[in-house]
C-alpha cells in the first residue's frame, strides 16, 4: 500500500519508500547511499538510485546528475583519530549552478521538511559543484 505525506511549504509529497530505505541505510546499513529526485508531475520526492554496501563515495557522486539537482543521503565510515570505528549520515542537497532556476527553487524550499522525514541525519552539505563536496570535505565535515 502506498501512502504520502504532503510537505506543507512547497506542496511535495514524500514517499513510504523513502523513509523505508532510509531506515534500512541507518539501522540495517543495506545501502552505502541513496539518491533521491522530486518527480514535479506527480508532487513527490522519490527514491531514483541505491548505493550497495560495497559501493564508494565516487559511486555516489558519479550518480549524480551535472545538470539537475537531487538529494543524497551518504553512510560515511570513518576512523577517528582515537582509532574508534565511527559512521555519520551525511544528506547532501545537490544543486549545481546549471541546473534550471525552477529546479533549485523546488528543491530548496522542499528541503527541510524532506530532511525531518529522514530521522538520524548527523550532517547536513550545501553543494553546487564538485569540489563543495570532495570527500576531503566529507572527512572534514565528519570529524
Amino acid at each position: 500500500m502506498f501512502i504520502a505525506k504532503a510537505n506543507s511549504a512547497s506542496g511535495m509529497a514524500v514517499s513510504d519508500e523513502c523513509k523505508l530505505k532510509f531506515l534500512e541505510l541507518k539501522a540495517k546499513r543495506n545501502f552505502r547511499f541513496i539518491v533521491f529526485k522530486i518527480e514535479e508531475k506527480i508532487q513527490q520526492v522519490k527514491v531514483e538510485r541505491l548505493g550497495q554496501p560495497g559501493a564508494s563515495y565516487d559511486d555516489l557522486t558519479a550518480s549524480l546528475p551535472d545538470d539537475d539537482c537531487r538529494y543524497a543521503v551518504f553512510d560515511f565510515d570513518f576512523i577517528t583519530d582515537e582509532k574508534c570505528q565511527k559512521s555519520k549520515i551525511f544528506f547532501i542537497s545537490w544543486s549545481p549552478d546549471t541546473s534550471r532556476v525552477r529546479n533549485k527553487m523546488l528543491y530548496a524550499s522542499s528541503k527541510d521538511r524532506f530532511k525531518r522525514e529522514l530521522d538520524g541525519i548527523q550532517v547536513e552539505l550545501q553543494a553546487t559543484d564538485p569540489s563543495e563536496m570532495s570527500i576531503d570535505i566529507i572527512k572534514g565535515r565528519a570529524l
